[in-house]
C-alpha cells in the first residue's frame, strides 16, 4: 500500500471515523405485496360521497268542545228571569314538512390520526367554482382501514361519526336567502 494512501486511512480513522446511515426507514416502509391503503397519518384517501336523506312529517289536529248552562229562577207559577250561558270552541289545525337531498360528491382527505383501536380520523374539504359560484365540500369522519378498497377508495355511508357540509357562496346562493326583514317577522309569528 502507497504511503499517501495509508495516510489518508490514518487521518480518516483518526478524525473519528465514518458514520453509517441505514437505507432503511421504519416509518415509511411498506412490503412489496401490500396494497396502497391509507394507514399512517399523512396519507391521502377518496372518499366518494353518496348521501340521499328524505323526511316527511304531517299532522292533523282537531278540536272540539260545547258547553251549556241553563239557569230560571221562578215565583210561584211565574218565571221571574231566565238566563243562558254557551261555550263553544272549535280548533282545526295542521302542517306538512317534506324534505329531500342528494348530494354526490368525491374529494380526497387526510389521514389525520391513528385511533387506538387502529381506526383512521380523516378529514378534507374540496372547493369548486362554477359560474362564480363558490361550492365547498368540506368531510371529517373515522374509517375503518377495512372498509377502505383495493384502490384506496371508502364509501361515505362506512364512514362514523361523519360531518359532512356541502356550502354555496355568490350571488345565486344569496338570493335563494330569506331578507333579514322577512326572518324577523316569521320569528316574531306574522
Amino acid at each position: 500500500m502507497s504511503r499517501a494512501l495509508r495516510t489518508l486511512l490514518l487521518a480518516l480513522v483518526c478524525a473519528g471515523g465514518a458514520q453509517a446511515q441505514s437505507l432503511f426507514q421504519e416509518d415509511a416502509w411498506r412490503g412489496f405485496t401490500a396494497d396502497n391503503k391509507a394507514y399512517r397519518p399523512g396519507d391521502v384517501l377518496t372518499v366518494q360521497v353518496f348521501e340521499n336523506s328524505s323526511a316527511s312529517s304531517s299532522a292533523d289536529t282537531g278540536t272540539r268542545r260545547a258547553n251549556h248552562m241553563a239557569a230560571e229562577l221562578a215565583h210561584g207559577s211565574n218565571k221571574v228571569a231566565q238566563t243562558n250561558l254557551v261555550v263553544a270552541g272549535d280548533f282545526d289545525g295542521g302542517g306538512r314538512t317534506q324534505r329531500a337531498s342528494r348530494l354526490l360528491a368525491t374529494l380526497t382527505v387526510t389521514v389525520q390520526e391513528v385511533l387506538p383501536g387502529g381506526q383512521l380520523r380523516v378529514a378534507g374539504a374540496q372547493s369548486v367554482t362554477v359560474n362564480e359560484e363558490l361550492q365547498r365540500v368540506t368531510l371529517e369522519g373515522v374509517v375503518r382501514p377495512s372498509d377502505i378498497s383495493d384502490g384506496n377508495v371508502v364509501q361515505s355511508t362506512r364512514i362514523a361519526q361523519a360531518r359532512i357540509t356541502y356550502v354555496g357562496e355568490g350571488d345565486l346562493t344569496e338570493r335563494n336567502r330569506r331578507a333579514w326583514w322577512r326572518r324577523l317577522l316569521d320569528a316574531v309569528g306574522f
